[in-house]
C-alpha cells in the first residue's frame, strides 16, 4: 500500500482534519446559572446562547458595578420576573441543555 487513505475508511475526513461525529447534538436551550452575593443562586433560561450574550453584554456588563436593579428575563413562567444588583453577581455559568424525544426524570 503506498499511503493512498481512502476518506470513505476515515469516515470522510483526510488526514489532519478532524473526524466528526454526523450525530452532533444541539441544545435545545441554555441554563443560566447566576451566584449571587449571599450564597444565593438562581438559574434562568435562554433559548439560545445569542440570545443570552445580548442581554449580559447589553444589560449586565455595562452596569457591572451599578447598584441600582436591572431585570433578569425569565421567559419560561409566565407573569414571574426577576430583579437583581448588578454588583452583587459573583458568577455565572452557562449550560448547554439537550432535550430528547423522551424526557427522563
Amino acid at each position: 500500500m503506498t499511503g493512498n487513505i481512502n476518506p470513505a475508511q476515515t469516515g470522510g475526513a483526510t488526514s489532519g482534519e478532524p473526524r466528526r461525529s454526523k450525530y452532533a447534538r444541539t441544545p435545545t436551550e441554555y441554563a443560566v446559572h447566576i451566584l449571587i452575593q449571599g450564597g444565593h443562586r438562581e438559574e434562568v433560561r435562554f433559548a439560545t446562547i445569542q440570545e443570552f450574550q445580548k442581554w449580559y453584554s447589553g444589560e449586565l456588563a455595562p452596569k457591572a458595578s451599578s447598584t441600582d436593579f436591572i431585570t433578569v428575563p425569565i421567559k419560561n413562567i409566565q407573569g414571574e420576573y426577576m430583579v437583581l444588583r448588578p454588583s452583587s453577581v459573583l458568577g455565572i455559568r452557562v449550560e448547554p441543555v439537550f432535550s430528547s424525544s423522551v424526557e427522563r426524570f
